[in-house]
């Protein structure tokens, strides 16, 4: 054994075995002292956001973003200590980088939209937005992923990507809401009388708010009905209540006065073909109208089609 110990020393192994120790224990203790750096770095970083009054959204992000980017320059200068040349690695990291660009690029592309949201701020953490056909309240925004809460307390998981190429209709940028009813009313029905019941009941409402005056405009003289468009304004968090409490009471009080909301009709002809006309034709004559209250059989005698006399 001793002779063993005496050939490593003598071809220098011992002294390449310590040197080689103490730079792995210099990246080691290099790494674990970056780590509380880093650590106090994105906490200073955070609260001096936190000060400028910088969007709470904005502020989360920009950590995440600052504690990847740091840990990144903390295990390069880790293995620099090591002994690892920085030139070879930062080409092994290029080429990697473009492999996992290419591989990814869906993912980069939640990344870019991301910042883009950050950056542009279409929405921010609270408000409740419709994207994609889907309506809820904004709980997160992640790097790669936006996180809603439905109106039926389910999770609904946005990509940015898909965000970014989507409409955005952010339903909280005030502090109030508009309510738009569009209720049709028959054409033999008194427009002034239905204004005037659609006003009381808004006006009655103490959720409607004075300013802007709710006001009933006539929109359209559609095929059978006369569509009024019954607008009000509310406080956001009374709007969907105030909505279908006023539709109820609007239906209610049209009914008591006797305007009668249409809904959507159609008219049959029938025809009945009896007798040769004479050249192989034959003749149509309409068949008794049955639209009324009480509907005629044709199978009565007396209102049986007879062929022209001619």
């Amino acid at each position: 054994m001793e002779s063993f110990w005496s050939w490593l020393h003598e071809a220098g192994w011992s002294e390449m075995a310590i040197s080689i120790g103490l730079h792995v224990l210099g990246a080691l203790a290099l790494f674990l002292i970056g780590l509380r750096i880093v650590k106090w770095i994105t906490g200073v970083a955070e609260r001096g956001l936190a000060r400028a009054n910088v969007e709470p959204t904005a502020a989360m992000f920009l950590r995440k973003v600052t504690h990847v980017v740091l840990l990144v320059v903390l295990v390069l200068a880790a293995l620099q200590v090591v002994g690892v040349s920085m030139t070879p690695m930062v080409a092994v990291l290029g080429a990697a980088g473009l492999a996992i660009g290419l591989a990814l690029k869906d993912s980069l592309s939640n990344i870019a939209s991301g910042v883009m949201l950050v950056s542009l701020r279409p929405f921010r953490v609270g408000n409740i937005v419709t994207i994609n056909g889907q309506t809820g309240k904004v709980e997160s925004i992640s790097i790669f992923q936006t996180q809603l809460r439905g109106a039926d307390n389910q999770t609904i998981v946005l990509p940015n990507s898909l965000i970014t190429t989507d409409s955005i209709i952010n339903l909280t940028p005030d502090v109030m809401r508009r309510v738009e009813l569009v209720i049709g009313v028959s054409y033999d029905a008194d427009i002034d009388t239905a204004r005037g019941l659609a006003m009381d009941i808004m006006q009655a409402d103490e959720r409607v708010l004075p300013e802007p005056p709710p006001d009933v405009l006539v929109y359209e003289l559609a095929d059978s009905s006369v569509n009024l468009g019954i607008r009000c304004h509310t406080a956001n968090a009374d709007w969907f209540v105030t909505k279908c409490e006023l539709t109820e009471r609007i239906k209610k009080a049209f009914d008591r006065d006797g305007i009668s909301i249409p809904f959507p009709q159609r008219d049959v002809h029938m025809y009945h073909h009896v007798g040769d006309t004479g050249a192989g034709g034959q003749q149509a004559l309409p068949a008794p109208d049955t639209s009324g209250s009480e509907a005629i059989g044709l199978d009565d005698p007396e209102h049986q089609p007879r062929p022209d006399p001619q």
